[in-house]
C-alpha cells in the first residue's frame, strides 16, 4: 500500500488557507489593529448630532469642492504624466531605469513636511522653476488651487506608476502581438498618424 501521505491531495498553487499560522496570528492581528483602531476613533469622535448643520454650511462646502477640485486635478496630472512614465519604466530599457524608479518613488516615503519644501524649493516665487514661470507670467503657485492640485498629484503618481508599470510588465506580450497581426494599431502609429492628419490640415 502507499503511504497516506503519497494519498493525499497535493494543493492547489495560489490556494488559500482558513487561519492564518500561529506564528503571523499576532501580528495579523496588530497589523490590523494599528489601520483599523485610528478609523474607529475619528468615527467615534466625529459630531454626529450636529453633522448635517456643518455640511450646510458655506465653509464646510467650499473646503468640500475645493477638495473636490484638486483631487480631480492631481488624477488628471498623476494619469497625463505617470502612465506614460510607467510604460517607459516597464517596457524600455533605458539606462539607470532601477534609479529612475527608485527616484520616481521617492515621494511616497518622504515627510509632508520635506515634500512641501521640496516643492517650494522647485516651483515657488524664487524655485528651480518657479521663478522663470513668475518672470513670464507672474502667476506663483504656492497657496493656490492649482499648487495644490501639483502636491496632491507630487505624492499620488508614484502609486499610480506602481501599479500601472506592474500591469504593464504581467501583461502577455503575445496578446499585443496577436492584436498587431490583426492590424490593430500600437500607441506609436497612432500618434504619428496623428501627427500626418494635423500637418496635411495646415498644409490645406
Amino acid at each position: 500500500m502507499k503511504p497516506a501521505a503519497v494519498l493525499q491531495r497535493p494543493r492547489e498553487v495560489g490556494a488559500t488557507s482558513r487561519w492564518p499560522p500561529l506564528a503571523l496570528a499576532v501580528p495579523f492581528v496588530l497589523a490590523l489593529g494599528f489601520v483599523v483602531l485610528p478609523l474607529v476613533g475619528l468615527l467615534w469622535k466625529a459630531p454626529w448630532s450636529h453633522v448635517v448643520d456643518d455640511l450646510a454650511t458655506s465653509t464646510v462646502g467650499t473646503a468640500l469642492r475645493l477638495s473636490l477640485v484638486c483631487s480631480l486635478g492631481a488624477m488628471a496630472i498623476s494619469a497625463l504624466l505617470g502612465i506614460p512614465l510607467a510604460w517607459v519604466l516597464a517596457r524600455v530599457d533605458i539606462p539607470g531605469r532601477n534609479l529612475l524608479r527608485a527616484l520616481t518613488m521617492l515621494p511616497m516615503v518622504l515627510p509632508p513636511v520635506v515634500g512641501g519644501v521640496a516643492l517650494l524649493l522647485a516651483f515657488g516665487r524664487n524655485g528651480l522653476v518657479g521663478q522663470w514661470l513668475y518672470k513670464a507670467t507672474g502667476f506663483s503657485l504656492p497657496f493656490t488651487t492649482a499648487g495644490a492640485m501639483l502636491a496632491e498629484a507630487f505624492v499620488a503618481m508614484p502609486f499610480l506608476v506602481l501599479t500601472v508599470e506592474a500591469g504593464l510588465r504581467s501583461a502577455d506580450r503575445r496578446l499585443e502581438d496577436a492584436a498587431a497581426t490583426l492590424m490593430a494599431p500600437r500607441l506609436a502609429d497612432l500618434v504619428s498618424k496623428h501627427h500626418r492628419v494635423e500637418s496635411g490640415d495646415q498644409k490645406k
